[in-house]
């Protein structure tokens, strides 16, 4: 494989800064037509590469794009999935260079989409398309690459239920995370879940004049500081009641199986610019965001927030949170819990609204797999070091709706790096991760299918 991307590496990135150049946002009206348009663009490179068969499913939201490969009924299937939806560029003047046209820096390409998802997702086609050309492919392939992961896949649970035997497989491969470091590569068997609800505060009926109201009437933006300020006790922990009640607390052993990740606390604060770190008392960083839930504000607004002063006292206040879960908390049971405790806590003078936006489950993989063994030896072939499994915490909330819908286990092989700023201004993906994970998922095919056999 190696020869091959070698020779083949600069149509490669061709085709991938194609693919990128579609501003497929999927949270934006304005860019559903991008999101056909990156669809199609999907299954006319799969059809390039070599599968049977590729289409465009519709959902009741952005389409689904599914392509197959059937060499043998009687042989194992692998499903891959992946998403080409990306996220928002905002703020545009942080970006360095064009979010929707690629550029190489440094070894690196920096774009939207560059590691989530477009730039992992095209390793598959491009390792499956050399296995096609060279008569290596082992087994049956599905793909199933959507449009909807950025905002929750609202649409993929239906999909799922309407095409269980045209899904069905004995796997699914993943790459939409990230491992440790180019050093000790890692495989993810632990995702975080979610539930994300956006929270309204009213007071009077319009703004008011701040001189001839303020102290007379409740200000809903200081009432809504004051409440989510409640949320979290003096030492890290979530106020909400009955918050942790199917939190599973881990063995010492295993808390020291996760210590064997290197951790370097300084690179750490260095990378992000703060000077301490902070959290819920007891636990180390990696356990805080890998085995530990969290609460977090992810915007607030209310009043005059343009430039300039505007003396008035609000009618209303929002905010976005965001709660991660840990595996045995249900997102629909924690969200009610939020919701019930919230309200609990409005004083009298505003009304409060709880809006539940999406969420998910979280997910652990087991590590005596075989999926897992091949996927462990597939990087141990290509890094020449044993992966490290590694708990994220980040939530991906369609692979638990996989195993209970599909009843099929996934496997998160990442590739990208914490340093590649997804979500981010100047998003980015290594040129040696992306030609590394090209190589390496050829051999968890062939791992794979000699020990299910």
């Amino acid at each position: 494989m190696k020869d091959y991307i070698a020779a083949n590496k600069d149509r490669f990135l061709a085709e991938l800064f194609d693919l990128i150049r579609i501003q497929s946002i999927s949270s934006k009206e304005e860019h559903k037509e991008d999101m056909y348009k990156a669809a199609e663009w999907v299954r006319d490179n799969l059809l390039k590469k070599g599968v049977d068969k590729a289409e465009v499913c519709d959902t009741e939201g952005h389409p689904v794009v599914y392509g197959e490969k059937i060499i043998d009924p009687k042989l194992p299937t692998v499903v891959i999935y992946g998403h080409y939806d990306v996220q928002p560029v905002e703020p545009l003047e942080l970006w360095k260079s064009k979010p929707f046209e690629a550029e190489i820096r440094d070894g690196k390409i920096y774009a939207r989409g560059a590691d989530d998802d477009k730039g992992q997702m095209f390793m598959h086609f491009a390792a499956f398309e050399y296995m096609v050309k060279h008569d290596k492919l082992p087994c049956n392939v599905k793909f199933m690459i959507e449009g909807e992961e950025e905002i929750g896949s609202p649409s993929l649970g239906k999909f799922l239920t309407d095409n269980k035997e045209k899904l069905s497989g004995d796997v699914i491969l993943v790459s939409d995370t990230a491992m440790l470091s180019p050093d000790t590569p890692s495989i993810t068997t632990g995702l975080r879940g979610l539930s994300y609800v956006e929270v309204h505060v009213t007071g009077p009926n319009r703004d008011l004049h701040s001189g001839l109201y303020g102290g007379a009437v409740a200000n809903p933006i200081n009432i809504l500081c004051d409440m989510i300020s409640s949320l979290i006790d003096e030492n890290g922990k979530i106020t909400v009641k009955g918050f942790y009640d199917d939190v599973e607390d881990l063995s010492e052993e295993e808390r020291s199986e996760m210590a064997r990740a290197p951790f370097n606390e300084a690179e750490y604060k260095k990378s992000i610019d703060v000077k301490a770190l902070h959290g819920e008392k007891g636990y180390s960083t990696l356990e805080r965001t890998g085995i530990r839930p969290s609460l977090d504000v992810n915007g607030i607004w209310g009043g005059h927030t343009d430039k300039g002063a505007k003396t008035v006292l609000p009618s209303e206040a929002h905010a976005k949170i965001s709660m991660r879960l840990v595996p045995n908390q249900n997102s629909d049971k924690i969200t009610q819990l939020f919701k019930d405790h919230f309200l609990s806590i409005a004083p009298d003078h505003v009304k409060v609204d709880v809006e539940f936006l999406h969420g998910g489950e979280g997910y652990v993989s087991p590590v005596d797999t075989i999926a897992y063994q091949a996927a462990s030896k597939a990087y141990e072939t290509t890094y020449g070091i044993k992966p490290v499994p590694y708990r994220s915490g980040g939530s991906i909330p369609i692979i638990s709706m996989f195993e209970q819908i599909l009843g099929i286990k996934s496997i998160l092989m990442g590739f990208g790096l914490e340093t590649d700023a997804i979500h981010s201004p100047n998003e980015n993906y290594p040129l040696a991760q992306f030609f590394k994970g090209m190589e390496t998922i050829p051999y968890f095919y062939q791992y794979f299918t000699e020990d299910i056999k």
